[in-house]
């Protein structure tokens, strides 16, 4: 089924329609000019769809409505502000949760990964898969203080620079929630990791460029600012992160900056 279609109808004068967004945070966006919509599209019997035109722009509040999803997540991994808009305003998506353990799963299995591989153990079999079990859990640990000072650092850059940009606070749930979703590509680590490769340390990079550029466009399309703001804010991030980093190499408690910071070995 289509995303955009899933949200429900409403009766106005006989003819369904998308319900009318009845706060701020059901309203919906047109996905060309950011311009809220009270309506994606109207149904005029016998599956007959007319998309709603907005009326700042002059062109369809949300042409996805009719894609396949495929098409709409490969607009997605294109960075297009359009599907950024889609997904963020025109849905309702409640995975955010699941999507960020998941992804922190993912990192602490390479951190471990790269934790086992540089360890070499003469303990009896019980004492190292004891060991094996806590350095992986402490591996979570440090993967999630690690990302929480990186959204710490995006958020506190927005909330002293926002206010002197735009009357209106940015909502920081939305934002999370945007950040969140746009970290997807960390699911790419697994395979990265499984079939590895004298590639795979440039393949962890490209991973992480990929990840950052998607924090990027979600900052941008979230708070509807320019280029310069998002990437100083996102930079801003790095910095808060990479003091957490630098925090747990002096206590050796981690193995490694990041995930994208790979050590060459002999696989």
């Amino acid at each position: 089924g289509r995303s955009g279609l899933q949200q429900g109808k409403g009766n106005v004068d006989g003819v369904a329609a998308t319900p009318t967004a009845a706060s701020a945070s059901c309203q919906y966006r047109c996905i060309e000019c950011n311009q809220e919509a009270k309506e994606l599209y109207r149904d005029y019997n016998h599956g007959v769809l007319k998309i709603t035109i907005c009326k700042s722009c002059q062109k369809p509040v949300d042409k996805y409505i009719e894609y396949d999803p495929v098409i709409i997540l490969i607009n997605a991994i294109l960075c297009k502000a359009q599907a950024y808009r889609h997904i963020l305003f025109n849905t309702q998506i409640n995975i955010h949760g699941k999507l960020c353990i998941f992804c922190l799963l993912c990192e602490a299995y390479l951190r471990w990964w790269q934790l086992q591989d540089s360890n070499q153990n003469t303990a009896p079999d019980d004492l190292i898969r004891y060991a094996k079990e806590w350095d992986f859990y402490r591996m979570f640990a440090i993967a999630a203080l690690e990302q929480t000072a990186y959204f710490i650092g995006i958020f506190t850059f927005l909330w002293v620079e926002r206010p002197m940009t735009a009357k209106k606070k940015p909502n920081f749930i939305l934002l999370l929630k945007a950040l969140l979703l746009s970290s997807y590509g960390k699911l790419l680590l697994i395979p990265a990791v499984i079939w590895e490769h004298d590639y795979t340390p440039l393949c962890l990079k490209l991973i992480k460029v990929f990840v950052l550029t998607s924090n990027f466009q979600a900052i941008r399309v979230t708070l509807n600012i320019n280029r310069k703001l998002s990437f100083l804010a996102m930079v801003s991030g790095l910095l808060l992160e990479s003091i957490m980093v630098y925090f747990f190499q002096s206590m050796e408690w981690d193995v490694g900056s990041d995930c994208a910071i790979y050590k060459s070995q002999d696989f």
